[in-house]
């Protein structure tokens, strides 16, 4: 799943097409094996104010995309234990 760390470094740098980059991240849930569906719940929940927030230019007082990146680095690690998937 390195294009995913990928993606979530350039949401970290700024350099992220937000809907492109929950596009891809939704895409390669669903088409991730093993992963159970909780976990698709739970990235959907992450996502939906990462897309919110790609309505503003700047960090808005309701949605950080620091803290959305942080959630998002932390539901990559708690897929890639349960389903490793392919790398």
């Amino acid at each position: 799943m390195r294009d995913l760390h990928t993606s979530l470094a350039q949401l970290r740098h700024g350099d992220a097409d937000i809907p492109a980059l929950v596009a891809h991240w939704r895409q390669a849930a669903e088409q991730w094996p093993g992963l159970p569906p909780r976990y698709t719940q739970v990235l959907a929940q992450l996502l939906a104010p990462l897309e919110a927030s790609a309505l503003f230019s700047e960090e808005s007082c309701s949605f950080s995309r620091s803290d959305l990146a942080d959630n998002l680095a932390q539901w990559l690690d708690a897929a890639e234990r349960v389903a490793p998937g392919e790398g």
